[in-house]
């Protein structure tokens, strides 16, 4: 096996904002993670309240001389803000701190560009890519620009590598458009002959990490690529299945979300998402023994609602409850589960457990306490991931 050590070490950055959807210190936690995804170790984090964060340089003066001061003790070489930055943001940030600072969406288009597997993939991560970089471009050359003496036909150098800069940039996008374009003419004739042969859909979505991919290949032996790790996998994959009534369904693994997904993600990965407005059915699946299983399920449902497809039924699949098993090795209940997940239980519309080798039966919360809440019927349509098992039918409403 080879050990991989981190090239980069990353100072966290951050804001909490009054009423932020996400508490500061949970959002850095998976800001760590998606930084470990690309090798990069944290070394420390560091937060400040503020009402908004600030015009030019997104903290305060102070703490952004605490950020300085704590270089040498830290020995941090990255700066990682977990927020979108404006590029003037990025730039005084730079000068002030003398280290590359990028912010969360950059972070997370190099998560994809990591993971893009497929031509089709790698195509939609480099437009995202290209589109970000490009209002960055006029930064890079300031200093540059300001060499020219101005006028028509005495443009600077600065300038003058700028246009080129931003022509070339522009081109590349055109064409990766344009290639794009192709890819959804055919998804799109796909879709057109499955509807001709008339066939339910079900797409899995959720949170990244939150399972789909496992799920996907427990009720239709498929062997996508399954691990505990942020964005594991980003192109969609459709398998076949027979439900045990001998109707076939379709079920359809799709990319999954996180907090703040840069919105040039969700425009690049059109022909991909399209996939989610053209299912019969959702299968939400939640990694119910996440901390932050509650805030993950209201982004998800933004992001839905996002793209348009939060009219569509619904069956909240509540994942990785062999996790929550009590003495007995019994599963905690649905009401249980949707007790964990406080405000956010309406949400979980048709709630089904699944887990691995489950028996419905009591609970065992978050405190430890137990509750004897008898198991309704739709709490039994446990779903064990194995393949090639039949699916058990929930009761009615589940």
């Amino acid at each position: 096996m080879v050990d991989r050590n981190p090239t980069e070490h990353a100072l966290l950055v951050a804001v909490e904002r009054p009423g932020q959807a996400w508490a500061a210190t949970d959002s850095l936690e998976e800001l760590a993670r998606l930084a470990e995804t690309v090798d990069v170790e944290v070394v420390g984090s560091v937060t400040q309240r503020l009402p908004h964060p600030m015009a030019g340089t997104y903290v305060g003066t102070g703490k952004l001389q605490e950020i300085r001061d704590s270089r040498d003790e830290l020995g941090y070489d990255l700066v990682m803000i977990d927020d979108d930055l404006t590029p003037a943001q990025q730039r005084n940030l730079e000068k002030a701190l003398d280290v590359m600072v990028i912010d969360r969406t950059a972070l997370i288009l190099d998560v994809f560009a990591r993971r893009a597997a497929t031509h089709e993939g790698r195509l939609q991560v480099e437009l995202a890519q290209l589109e970000y970089r490009l209002p960055r471009l006029t930064g890079m050359w300031t200093h540059l620009s300001r060499q020219g003496v101005g006028g028509v036909g005495l443009r600077g150098p600065g300038e003058t590598q700028l246009e080129s800069d931003r022509r070339e940039l522009g081109k590349r996008i055109v064409h990766i458009k344009r290639e794009l374009g192709e890819v959804h003419t055919h998804r799109q004739l796909y879709r057109d002959r499955r509807r001709a042969a008339p066939m339910p859909v079900v797409a899995l979505v959720g949170y990244t990490n939150a399972g789909k991919s496992t799920l996907l290949n427990a009720l239709t032996g498929a062997n996508v690529m399954a691990e505990d790790k942020l964005f594991a996998t980003l192109d969609p994959t459709t398998r076949r299945r027979s439900l045990p009534s001998g109707r076939e369904v379709l079920f359809t693994d799709t990319v999954g979300f996180i907090n703040n997904l840069p919105t040039l993600l969700i425009a690049a990965f059109r022909a991909t998402l399209e996939e989610i407005n053209e299912a019969s059915v959702l299968m939400h699946v939640v990694d119910v023994t996440h901390p932050n299983a509650a805030e993950q399920m209201q982004t998800v449902m933004s992001v839905l609602e996002d793209l348009g497809a939060d009219d569509k039924p619904v069956v909240t699949a509540l994942n990785k409850v062999d996790r929550l098993l009590d003495a007995d090795g019994h599963v905690p209940s649905v009401e249980c589960l949707l007790a964990m997940l406080g405000e956010a239980a309406p949400l979980a519309v048709n709630p089904v457990a699944i887990g691995v080798r489950c028996t419905a039966g009591r609970c065992r919360g978050r405190t430890g306490s137990r509750s004897p809440v008898r198991a309704r019927r739709a709490d039994r349509a446990v779903l064990p991931l194995r393949p090639g098992r039949s699916v058990p039918s929930p009761g009615p409403g589940g």
